[in-house]
């Protein structure tokens, strides 16, 4: 019993501390990759504290290797665009303008009964109402319905530069030009997409910057 205890405790705060150095968004923002992190480290603790055959510390140092990996791996997505998304996924577009894009519902192994259902968790029961509905990289659908749409609207908002890198598949996506944005970039005094560390396409077609 003493040795159970000690395991628990020492375990508790252990973990503890590790979630700590993950940091928030293992907890708040959780896709597939810290999903998964989530539930190897509850699970190596919890074997941990109650197999008393398994050497304590050589399993927390096991622990300690996991975190310290998912931290690296966190750390490297913030600085690449390209590992970013191999590793969080990238957001899906599922119905546009209305129309169901069936080879994307495909590709992310769903159906039209998950579709729908995932539609009425938004309120929304009939496909016919929506401009836009989005597949987060978190698994959650964001939809845009059509009477909250701008009659004037030229855009879905979207991001286009994000940390000084241009987003190749959202310009092509909205039928814009490099040489489009570096002039739009210009007329707002900013010369290099670098200084840039996020730029949407708004409804109106006007472009929102925040520089670096």
């Amino acid at each position: 019993m003493a040795e159970i205890l000690f395991r628990t405790f020492l375990g508790f705060i252990i973990l503890l501390v590790l979630v700590r150095l993950i940091g928030n968004k293992q907890l708040g923002q959780l896709n597939v990759f810290t999903y998964i992190s989530g539930i190897v480290i509850g699970s190596m603790v919890s074997d941990i504290i109650l197999h008393s055959d398994i050497n304590f510390w050589s399993s927390m140092l096991g622990v300690a290797l996991w975190t310290a990996l998912a931290i690296c791996v966190e750390l490297i997505t913030l600085k690449s665009i390209k590992l970013r998304e191999l590793f969080d996924g990238q957001p899906v577009v599922l119905i546009k303008k209305g129309k169901i894009i069936y080879p994307a519902l495909k590709k992310e192994r769903l159906n039209i009964d998950d579709l729908t259902m995932m539609l009425r968790t938004n309120n929304v029961f009939s496909i016919a109402d929506v401009d836009y509905a989005i597949l987060e990289s978190n698994g959650d659908l964001s939809v845009l319905k059509h009477q909250l749409i701008n009659s004037q609207a030229r855009y879905l908002p979207t991001t286009i530069i994000t940390e000084g890198k241009v987003i190749a598949k959202n310009m092509k996506e909205l039928d814009l030009t490099i040489t489009w944005l570096e002039g739009a970039l210009r007329d707002l005094n900013i010369k290099n997409k670098a200084d840039v560390l996020y730029a949407e396409i708004q409804e109106n077609g006007q472009l929102h910057v925040q520089a670096m």
